[in-house]
């Protein structure tokens, strides 16, 4: 898998599809990688498929990308600015950005950072959580940091925790991340993202927040309510994929 360096940090990508055409930068949710959040659900097969060239990464602390343990690693401006960073690699002037949960806060920050670059933004799983947060993480680093499973009684703390063992990630460095990069932006920030959004959330996510609230205070948004799907099924549906192309072709 490639790599490129940024901010004294290896990262692995991946680039697909014919140069030339419009791209979209995939940026995964936490405690996720850009193999469980896009190559194992289709979208990078579906996206390149349906003619666009595809550019996905490992967040820093995720996947094949280089780990820091330090909480000041994770502030969403410093991962904004690795997604920038592989644009620069890859002579991308702009792109889609297409986040999911945590991939999605950080794109509506890059959106915020650098408007030029972010053609159209896709949010995925995640609502008027932007703005009013996604409730207490600090048991989920509790949970990340705890000897084992069985010391973790927080339902949802369970759940990341059971996750992260199951992809071998770094749990140390996802604790970090949780910590800083969670920052919301204000209603009047969220105000300012004047590019057509796409919010995607699932009817049975309990962690997203509502979309409807989030795409009030967009001035060219809508919302896809995925039927029938909690936070970690909704990244795969079906149904989302064609509302995304036909989002990305309207």
């Amino acid at each position: 898998m490639p790599t490129f360096t940024h901010d004294g940090l290896t990262l692995a990508y991946i680039d697909e599809g014919e140069k030339g055409v419009p791209a979209v930068l995939l940026v995964h949710g936490f405690a996720s990688s850009m193999r469980v959040n896009w190559i194992e659900p289709g979208w990078v097969q579906t996206l390149t498929g349906a003619g666009f060239r595809v550019v996905a990464f490992d967040h820093r602390g995720h996947g094949d990308s280089d780990k820091p343990q330090d909480p000041e690693a994770y502030t969403p401006q410093k991962m904004v600015s690795d997604c920038f960073a592989l644009l620069d690699h890859l002579a991308i002037g702009s792109a889609v950005f297409f986040g999911y949960s945590m991939g999605a806060r950080v794109s509506a920050f890059a959106a915020l950072a650098a408007p030029e670059r972010v053609e159209r933004l896709i949010i995925g799983g995640l609502g008027i959580g932007l703005v009013e947060g996604v409730g207490d993480w600090d048991p989920i680093a509790d949970a990340l940091r705890a000897p084992s499973l069985e010391d973790v009684s927080h339902p949802r703390g369970r759940m990341f925790r059971a996750f992260a063992d199951r992809t071998r990630s770094d749990r140390l460095a996802l604790a970090a991340c949780i910590e800083t990069s969670r920052d919301e932006l204000t209603e009047a920030e969220v105000g300012r993202i004047a590019q057509p959004v796409l919010i995607g959330v699932g009817t049975e996510d309990d962690i997203a927040g509502a979309p409807e609230p989030l795409a009030a205070m967009l001035p060219n948004a809508e919302v896809f309510a995925i039927e029938g799907r909690d936070h970690m099924l909704s990244v795969g549906d079906r149904r989302f994929k064609q509302k995304v192309l036909e989002f990305l072709k309207g």
